[in-house]
């Protein structure tokens, strides 16, 4: 496998067309301009665009992500972007952690050092782990498949080609969004080699054997379904679109900034602990860095894309038919719906279930030391 050293450089030219693109936004009407109930609120947006025109430096946020240890490895015709920060301690454990969407491999900026050095934040150094942090095809800096079949069950394949090619005959994995099912698929496609996984999400595309012979859904379970489908139907018309149409949404998001900022930020508000106030969680500087890898890119059609490629191949399972590496769970209050144990174990040996007491969707972002102190539990009898 070809690996080579990676450096941020989005082009000027490519700034200076965002820029300009910022200055002529065609301004949509609203009914209320404050709310946020029928989408982005006009007033943050409206704020939103004008510090990503005229405050926003991106050299400052590339600069500063340049001081990851950043790689691009050549696997199966695609280049895929990774941060590869080596462990302190006395015997590292490798470990790969998967972002989602709408994140990016920033989303593992702040629990990057938490994870590699613990030593330097209080925590013992045993705990260290080398860190690989790979971008999703079609995400930030890896490149987007030309063809289809690039969901999350052959992503777990890439990425285990990558731990291979890295030298990790052993090693843990970790996710959330998205990359929950592709952190599931690889404990599950790879046992030999997946000493455990850790999940801060259970995908939603994920389903236990049902039916005659099996255990009746308890009434816990059957709460959650019934949560989780009144959430679907409030809140889930964008993985709808994701799943069946995500060429005609792609027009928009790849030409407009504001729609695409637009598209984004209402996630990192309704999935985030923020009180509706998505700046007590996210600096707009923290919003647009994630945002910007996204309009930089210009392959959002491929970013969306996934959620089509996982409704063809599922994360369902048959009946008896068990994930054998030992799974962790962290359950954070301001997640979308999450089902209880009993549902995960019908397929899973789940040896961890904590429950956080603050946080959300974007676990590694807002709350890290939670995160990072429960991986680090997790993962400590595994290692040997």
């Amino acid at each position: 496998m070809d690996i080579r050293a990676y450096k941020i450089h989005v082009e000027e030219s490519m700034i200076a067309d965002l820029k300009q693109r910022l200055r002529h936004i065609r301004w949509p009407r609203s009914l209320d301009d404050v709310s946020w109930d029928d989408g982005s609120s006009l007033v943050f947006m409206r704020r939103l665009m004008g510090y990503w025109q005229e405050q926003f430096d991106w050299r400052t946020q590339e600069a500063r992500l340049n001081q990851l240890p950043q790689f691009l490895a050549s696997i199966d015709d695609l280049l895929i972007h990774f941060v590869h920060q080596r462990g302190v301690g006395p015997a590292p454990f490798p470990l790969i952690l998967t972002h989602g969407w709408p994140g990016s491999f920033v989303e593992m900026e702040r629990i990057i050092p938490l994870l590699a050095n613990p030593g330097a934040h209080g925590a013992d150094p045993a705990d260290a782990f080398d860190v690989v942090v790979p971008s999703l095809p079609g995400y930030g800096f890896s490149q987007a498949p030309d063809r289809s079949g690039f969901g999350s069950s052959r992503i777990a394949e890439l990425w285990f080609a990558l731990m291979s090619g890295l030298g990790y005959g052993r090693f843990g994995a970790q996710g959330g969004d998205v990359g929950a099912g592709v952190s599931t698929w690889l404990a599950h496609r790879f046992p030999q080699s997946v000493v455990g996984f850790h999940l801060n999400y259970i995908s939603g595309g994920y389903r236990p054997p049902l039916g005659e012979g099996l255990p009746p859904v308890t009434a816990e379970e059957q709460s959650f379904l019934d949560t989780a489908a009144a959430w679907a139907a409030a809140e889930g018309a964008y993985a709808h679109m994701h799943g069946t149409k995500p060429q005609t949404l792609a027009y928009a998001l790849n030409d407009s900034p504001a729609g695409l900022a637009g598209w984004i930020v209402e996630k990192f508000r309704g999935w985030s602990d923020c009180e509706g106030d998505v700046e007590q969680v996210f600096s707009l500087d923290a919003l647009l860095t994630d945002i910007s890898l996204y309009w930089f890119s210009g392959t959002v059609d491929a970013s969306i894309r996934v959620y089509k490629e996982n409704s063809l191949q599922p994360l369902h399972f048959r009946p008896r038919e068990r994930v054998q590496p030992p799974l962790g769970v962290a359950l954070f209050p301001r997640e979308l719906p999450m089902p209880p144990r009993s549902w995960v174990e019908r397929c899973h040996n789940v040896v961890r279930w904590t429950e956080m007491p603050k946080g959300g969707h974007f676990a590694a972002m807002e709350q890290p030391q939670l995160l990072a102190e429960d991986i680090r539990a997790f993962f400590r009898p595994l290692r040997r």
